[in-house]
């Protein structure tokens, strides 16, 4: 008994039709993502700043964050036209860092004082244990100094100027520009969002 087998009319065919299908697939989403643009890096850093998600220790961290908070306060308070508040005032308000509480000892103590010059506001947290956290400042406008033609808002609307040094006798220097902070010691504290960021903040 002889068994003939029968193939289907154009199956050689449907098979390479299917086959090239698959390659200009594979072609199309090989150009694609080789004609895609990358996306940007962040800026590079200068040698006198520091990234505050990679580079600050969890005290500082927390530090940094509550500072940023006070600075809008701060610059709600002129907005208003309210007097520079002094750290005795902030510390009123319960606002952190200037309120000791019991996580102060845990993120290395610091004093905090006001100074003031050439229309500038410094709020100075002096450490008591640099290994935990380093020294803080946050420089802002000194409302008081400024005269009526100062924009309180955008006081309110800008980043906080904040400056670390992990040398515990860093000295602050008269005046607080950005060249002299650097040059005694001090390291401006960055904040920076790229792509990383956002992608590690997603569940």
């Amino acid at each position: 008994m002889h068994t003939q087998v029968i193939r289907p009319a154009g199956a050689g065919h449907e098979t390479l039709a299917v086959l090239g299908a698959c390659l200009v697939i594979v072609a199309a989403a090989a150009g694609y993502i080789g004609l895609r643009e990358a996306p940007p890096e962040k800026a590079a850093l200068a040698a006198s700043q520091i990234d505050a998600r990679r580079d600050l220790t969890p005290a500082e961290q927390g530090i940094y964050a509550d500072l940023r908070v006070a600075y809008e306060e701060i610059g709600f308070a002129l907005q208003a036209g309210e007097p520079l508040p002094s750290v005795a005032d902030l510390s009123a308000q319960g606002l952190p860092p200037f309120v000791a509480d019991n996580s102060t000892a845990a993120r290395g103590g610091h004093a905090w004082r006001l100074q003031r010059q050439a229309g500038h506001a410094l709020y100075v947290g002096q450490t008591a244990d640099s290994a935990l956290a380093g020294s803080f400042l946050l420089r802002a406008e000194d409302g008081a100094k400024n005269g009526h033609g100062h924009d309180h808002g955008k006081e309110a609307d800008a980043q906080a100027d904040v400056w670390l040094a992990r040398d515990a006798g860093a000295r602050v220097p008269d005046p607080a520009d950005d060249a002299a902070l650097a040059a005694a010691g001090w390291r401006q504290v960055v904040a920076q969002f790229d792509a990383g960021v956002t992608r590690q903040s997603k569940p």
